[in-house]
């Protein structure tokens, strides 16, 4: 998302700066303030005026839908142009307040954005960890729960006269396609099965739904979530091509079983509210002015209902930096008719009354807009009185940085910390045997970096040093580097520090200057002296050192992997405000660490494909080595999937119901054809959703705890084909369960297979298409064979 150049600039002075300077929900924007504080939230239809509450809009008995025709009816063209920007300007004869439609929650309500101010009551809102480790703890329910919070504080905020929208612009669920991309921190990881159940945990959680879904109250929303970046966008700065600029060229295969999957989640199970299209062109086409792509894929095919937004400027883009459109007017032309809704910036304010004029566009293209976003801001309860009164109204302050949330806060950080390396099991230190302790690196006493981006004011500050010195009174701390950049190291100092203590703790990694939005990553190396620093301090150190990485990004740690004075290695994401204290917890073994990648780890070599390219199959006869763990074919620093514990587990496949899947059973209509391979396949479309449904089946997985010690444990449960065919999945992530064991014991987990979905894969024309042949469930090592004949 957006408004986030190089440095912050203010709305008024944009006009001056080329658009690459502007973002939405920019991590350098300044927090909004409001000109005087407010102890009551905005709202439309107050029962105690007698000029509004007979208007229909405002009688809660009629339909939503109903009631913003009405509203929309009593516009003029000059109010309707003010609607259609994320700063909505109020219509006073109508007693409707101005609306923000900007704020942004991607790991806790955030300072970023125009809808939520801090300068109040709620000084603070729970800081979760980034979601790039919320993911690893592969956990929906814990991804429900944060979100939840998330709902319940925003909503708190908005109570107490502190927001002015209640639109909120995450998840953000783009595929983290290349390990380079600044904002890949803010996604769930590569894996569009992880990034649709995160966005359907994160979109009930925070619109106030069950963790089953469909139980919102007669569309009522706690707060709206808004899935983005709508679609294939996945760089920001690279090599001279910025998002603004950028074509993607996907191909339909790709669009199929990559790119729309997590988007497609969201709109159909999640129903989410809101949707963002991205900045960049597909295939030559914007975006945000894609009728194809919002209109008949996402209202059409998955029945969204809500809003669509652009990214911010982005209607802009598409006349200034892409030439798509020839004129202000057909930018704006292009968008509406497409199906977009709301513009975040001034376009549609400003030239959508002449592109009516010019007869570019219908005044009923803008009134399906209103209609939509108005909708949305009765859903929120709005436009019925006083929303104190009303459901959600019972929220307060107090619900905001609550014990519980911020016990939630500690509880996701713990799980999605995961252990990368435990060499003859140097962790978990023990308290008892460790009379001094050396904390050195530019991360281990910066509590900022905890938090990653899109971050609001957390409830607590507490730095990894901090929450180490709990534990050892005799610690000494040296940062070795100026900053993270490292470009200069006290190499010395550290050395003797660490020469003098029992244990040694290096944090290192990447901060906010290094990977962020509009700022991707050069190379995967860690910056500057950092590995000298780490491997001088390895070299002297008594005990192999424990090395701690704060990054979102991969980093090549293959000389830190190989180095036995490196002992044990830790990857702690962005862990949030409780990050410190979870990872002292780990490192000491209060918490047994069970959280397994969510990205892959890819040695620095992988920096001489282009960031350009959007292919995520390998090409042999040139040398693409494909993208992420379903498709890479190359070196691994570290797999999707992997982390370690200081326990062990071990499973068995205890029953699948069906070892065998008949393609010519599966329907009585649905017929099975032949490739030119001479290979059976059927087309899921063709089968229909009933069929699917009836295919659907069941595998046992066993999971014990072998050791010594509890702890919580991903399942992750993969499929594969034998003998795979150009252009499928080496294996591909099918279901993900986690699971407490305590030592020694034992559980069943049950995984729901479906063939339409998980024995399928996408075709050159982006068609899913169940094949025959040998396929082969996963689970740690243990393989089970199902066999697709006709």
């Amino acid at each position: 998302m957006g408004r986030f150049g190089p440095p912050p600039v203010s709305r008024k002075s944009f006009s001056l700066l080329p658009v690459s300077m502007r973002s939405c929900g920019t991590a350098l924007a300044s927090t909004h303030l409001p000109s005087s504080e407010s102890t009551q939230p905005p709202f439309a239809c107050d029962s105690s005026n007698p000029q509004t509450i007979s208007y229909p809009f405002c009688q809660t008995t009629l339909p939503i839908s109903q009631r913003a025709q009405d509203l929309v009816s009593r516009l003029t063209l000059d109010e309707k142009a003010t609607q259609l920007v994320d700063s909505a300007a109020s219509i006073p004869r109508l007693s409707v307040p101005a609306y923000e439609w900007w704020s942004e929650a991607l790991h806790g309500v955030s300072r970023h954005g125009r809808g939520v101010h801090f300068a109040g009551t709620v000084r603070s809102a729970t800081s979760f960890p980034q979601i790039i480790l919320t993911a690893s703890a592969f956990d929906d329910n814990l991804w429900f729960r944060i979100a939840q919070a998330i709902g319940r504080e925003a909503r708190g905020v908005y109570n107490e006269g502190q927001a002015t929208g209640m639109t909120f612009w995450a998840p953000n669920i783009n595929i983290f396609r290349d390990p380079r991309w600044g904002r890949g921190q803010e996604t769930p990881g590569e894996d569009p099965l992880v990034s649709g159940r995160y966005a359907v945990s994160y979109v009930r959680g925070i619109q106030g739904d069950s963790f089953e879904g469909g139980q919102l109250k007669d569309g009522h929303l706690q707060a709206s979530a808004c899935c983005k970046h709508f679609t294939a966008y996945d760089l920001d700065n690279w090599n001279g091509i910025d998002r603004f600029r950028f074509n993607a060229i996907v191909t339909k295969q790709d669009l199929a079983d990559t790119y729309q999957p997590p988007f497609r989640s969201c709109v159909e199970k999640g129903r989410a509210s809101g949707i963002m299209c991205a900045y960049n062109q597909v295939n030559g086409v914007p975006n945000c002015a894609d009728y194809d792509l919002l209109s008949n894929t996402a209202r059409g095919l998955w029945g969204f209902q809500g809003y669509i937004t652009s990214d911010c400027d982005a209607v802009q883009v598409i006349h200034d930096n892409q030439g798509y459109a020839k004129s202000p007017e057909d930018a704006v032309a292009d968008v509406l008719k497409a199906g977009m809704d709301i513009d975040c910036g001034s376009y549609l304010k400003n030239y959508t009354k002449s592109a009516v004029e010019q007869q570019k566009l219908l005044v009923s293209d803008i009134d399906r807009a209103l209609q939509n976003l108005f909708s949305v801001r009765m859903r929120l309860g709005l436009f019925n009185g006083n929303p104190t009164t009303l459901l959600f109204g019972n929220i307060t302050a107090n619900n905001v940085c609550t014990q519980d949330h911020q016990s939630l806060a500690l509880e996701a950080a713990r799980n999605g910390i995961v252990l990368l390396k435990n060499l003859n099991k140097l962790l978990p230190l023990q308290k008892a045997k460790t009379p001094s302790l050396a904390i050195i690196g530019p991360n281990a006493n910066a509590y900022e970096t905890l938090l990653g981006n899109y971050e609001g004011p957390p409830c607590k500050k507490t730095s990894a040093l901090q929450a180490f010195q709990g534990y050892v009174q005799n610690t000494v701390y040296q940062s070795g580097c100026d900053n993270v950049s490292c470009g200069s190291a006290d190499i010395g100092k550290a050395v003797e520090i660490a020469k003098g203590a029992e244990y040694v703790v290096l944090v290192m990694g990447l901060d906010q200057s290094q990977e962020r939005e509009y700022r991707d990553r050069d190379d995967l190396l860690l910056p500057g002296m950092q590995q000298s620093l780490i491997q001088s301090v390895a070299k002297v150190a008594k005990n192999p050192v424990v090395l701690v990485l704060f990054c979102g990004g991969p980093v090549d740690v293959t000389f830190a992997k190989e180095d036995p004075k490196v002992g044990s290695m830790v990857w702690a994401g962005y862990p949030g405000e409780a990050g410190g204290v979870a990872l002292a917890q780990i490192i000491f073994g209060d918490h047994n660490p069970g959280g397994k990648l969510p990205i892959t780890w890819y040695p620095n070599d992988f920096v001489k494909v282009p960031m350009t390219d959007m292919r995520m199959r390998p090409d042999q006869s040139s040398g693409y080595p494909g993208r992420t763990y379903r498709f890479y074919n190359g070196k691994k620093v570290f797999e999707f999937g992997y982390g370690l514990s200081y326990t062990t587990f071990t499973y068995n496949f205890v029953s699948v119901s069906q070892k065998k899947l008949h393609l010519n059973q599966l329907s009585t209509t649905a017929k099975v054809v032949q490739d030119s391979n001479s290979v059976h396949y059927l087309s899921v479309s063709d089968l229909g959703s009933e069929n699917c449904e009836k295919a659907k089946y069941s595998a046992v997985v066993g999971v014990k705890n072998e050791g010594e010690m509890d702890g919580k444990h991903p399942v992750l449960v993969f499929i594969g084909r034998e003998n795979a065919r150009k252009g499928s999945p080496v294996k591909q992530l099918v279901g993900f369960h986690s699971v407490r064991l305590k030592a020694g014991e034992r559980a069943e987990v049950e995984f729901e297979l479906k063939p339409c979905e998980h024995f399928s894969r996408a075709n050159e024309d982006g068609l899913m298409v169940i094949e025959e042949g040998n396929h082969y469930l996963l689970v740690g090592e243990e393989k089970y064979t199902i066999a697709v004949e006709v």
